[in-house]
């Protein structure tokens, strides 16, 4: 079931699922919002959260429409693309070999055989980009294990999509929504964007952010980091 909210110029999109809390997202890039409500809440109740979350909501607004952005990217030589918050200059080379991406320096060489696509080119480039983000895990699954305690259950494929996704902007939830995996063994859902800023992507709510607070006192510094790194380019489709 689906649903509609206008406060004032803002027009909200509700979506009412088989869920227990309210989810509150604001989408880019022109700031869209959108809820995800249970099933067993009604318009009016959804219409009051969302009158109540009006500042955060309009806040995310603007650093959403003020942030600066990458331009499309073509895969072509000296086109910058960013590798654990590191600035680095494509450099395409053309030879009749397998395909694959190294770091040298300060360029991401890329191996492609003549006459590869943009699009070819995109998928080889983002693959290598998913590895990146794969090997990278286990080490900080271990490290973060012990004084969590928790048990991952598995690290996705570096292939499978789903698992090492994309990063959904300017997600608000209830403070109850976050999940613990302490009772449970957790496979976790890595995100795509993480390789392209620092490490550490701070979020979601008061618990979440208690347990920054106490594992990771620097984390705030970490979110500046990440949040002045332009914004990829995406072809949104809504």
């Amino acid at each position: 079931m689906t649903a509609q909210i206008q406060l004032g110029d803002l027009v909200i999109e509700v979506v009412f699922k088989d869920i227990k809390n309210v989810h509150l997202s604001v989408h880019p890039p022109a700031g869209r919002v959108s809820i995800a409500a249970p099933l067993r809440m009604n318009l009016d109740t959804v219409r009051v959260f969302a009158i109540a979350k009006l500042d955060w909501i309009r806040r995310q607004q603007k650093k959403i429409r003020e942030q600066d952005r990458e331009t499309e990217r073509e895969y072509l030589d000296r086109e910058s693309h960013y590798l654990w918050g590191n600035r680095h200059l494509l450099s395409v080379v053309e030879h009749d070999e397998p395909p694959s991406v190294e770091v040298k320096h300060n360029k991401l060489v890329l191996h492609v055989r003549p006459g590869t696509t943009q699009e070819k080119r995109e998928a080889i480039v983002e693959g290598w980009y998913r590895e990146q983000v794969k090997q990278a895990a286990p080490a900080l699954i271990a490290k973060w294990e012990p004084p969590l305690n928790v048990k991952v259950g598995a690290v996705p494929r570096a292939a499978d999509e789903d698992a090492v996704g994309e990063l959904q902007s300017g997600g608000a939830q209830h403070p109850s929504e976050h999940r613990s995996c302490k009772e449970a063994a957790c496979v976790p859902r890595i995100h795509r964007r993480s390789r392209d800023g620092s490490p550490a992507e701070p979020t979601h709510n008061p618990r979440f952010v208690s347990l920054m607070d106490r594992y990771m006192p620097q984390w705030r510094f970490h979110r500046e980091v990440l949040n002045r790194l332009p914004v990829r380019h995406e072809n949104w489709e809504y």
